[in-house]
């Protein structure tokens, strides 16, 4: 355990509290192929997830409350040929919000996936005419915007065009259409992340920095106030999140590294080649961390922020997926 320690953090606008984070069991959920994307329907108690390259596929893990290990068998895919899916988030309408990351014949693209039937709606795979690069994780708002990371990896890795556009951070709004940078300057941005009250945004550049910023949210939908929060370990931070207290999750060479709202490590979770991780779990006491080869769960004596509603909801039904109800992918 650490030390319950209180200050003013370097930046923040309030006294902060920075308090221990008991992990009270690390487990092994199942081993399977899941690289990115965790997102937790609590619902459904299910975890959606996409696997690696190069055949890259959205599934779903049927959870069974906390009890762990768990078989192969529960897991199903939901679609496959994702277009090199990555980052996931849930929109306010029940539905995935996905990043597709793109190949040299398809288009990068934010979309949306019916959880149900696999089926996916391009929202947007442009900005004023130039194609994107490879969207990496995104985000969804409490009113429904899409915040995301666009970094040119794809190209660097071989699987997409020559850039069009920077490494940018961008918010689209379904409603209207409209696609803003809201962030710019990054080598790499990768992970981002809301605080609790949606107040500021952290991102995670895993370029040359391997640092996180901090932005002020002004107006719901621009970014101010920029400053670096924490470093990281080269080729980090990937997945960034934050509990229900404000403090921030952050992946590393060692694990997920548990930092305060000033920068500073009070925690670390002990999971080597942790990509991301999301809460869940019926309290949202559940930390579920994909790492390449497996899927971990850390039970922890703090919880993430309280979820959204949503609005009409998509729910899991396999018999409105023939392949999903006979377990084929």
């Amino acid at each position: 355990m650490f030390p319950i320690t209180t200050r003013r953090s370097r930046g923040a606008r309030s006294l902060t509290v920075s308090a221990p984070v008991g992990v009270r069991r690390l487990t092994r959920v199942v081993e399977t192929d899941a690289h990115e994307g965790p997102v937790y329907v609590a619902g459904e108690d299910a975890l959606y997830f996409t696997t690696q390259r190069p055949d890259v596929a959205i599934k779903r893990l049927a959870l069974d409350g906390g009890r762990f290990p768990l078989g192969p068998g529960r897991i199903r895919t939901i679609r496959g040929a994702a277009n090199m899916a990555n980052g996931m988030a849930l929109g306010v309408e029940g539905r995935l919000v996905v990043c597709e990351q793109g190949t040299l014949w398809r288009p990068a693209a934010i979309t949306r996936v019916d959880r149900a039937t696999g089926s996916a709606e391009t929202l947007v795979d442009q900005w004023l005419g130039l194609r994107l690069n490879s969207p990496n994780d995104v985000v969804v708002k409490r009113d429904g915007t899409i915040w995301f990371t666009d970094p040119s990896y794809g190209h660097l890795q071989g699987f997409r065009p020559p850039p069009q556009v920077g490494d940018h951070v961008y918010r689209y709004d379904p409603r209207s259409g409209a696609l803003a940078v809201v962030a710019d300057g990054f080598d790499k941005p990768n992970g981002l992340a809301f605080s609790p009250d949606e107040d500021v945004l952290y991102v995670g550049d895993n370029g040359r920095p391997h640092h996180i910023v901090a932005f002020d949210v002004v107006g719901g939908g621009r970014l101010a106030r920029r400053r670096v929060l924490a470093a990281s370990t080269p080729e980090h931070p990937d997945g960034l999140a934050v509990d229900a207290a404000g403090r921030l999750y952050v992946s590393a060479a060692d694990g997920v590294r548990i930092l305060d709202t000033g920068g500073d490590q009070i925690g670390l979770i002990a999971v080597p080649g942790a990509v991301n991780f999301t809460f869940g779990g019926a309290g949202g006491d559940i930390l579920f961390v994909t790492a390449d080869d497996a899927i971990w769960a850390a039970v922890l004596d703090a919880a993430g922020p309280p979820r959204a509603p949503q609005v009409g909801s998509a729910t899991h039904d396999a018999s409105r997926c023939p392949g999903l109800a006979a377990g084929r992918g």
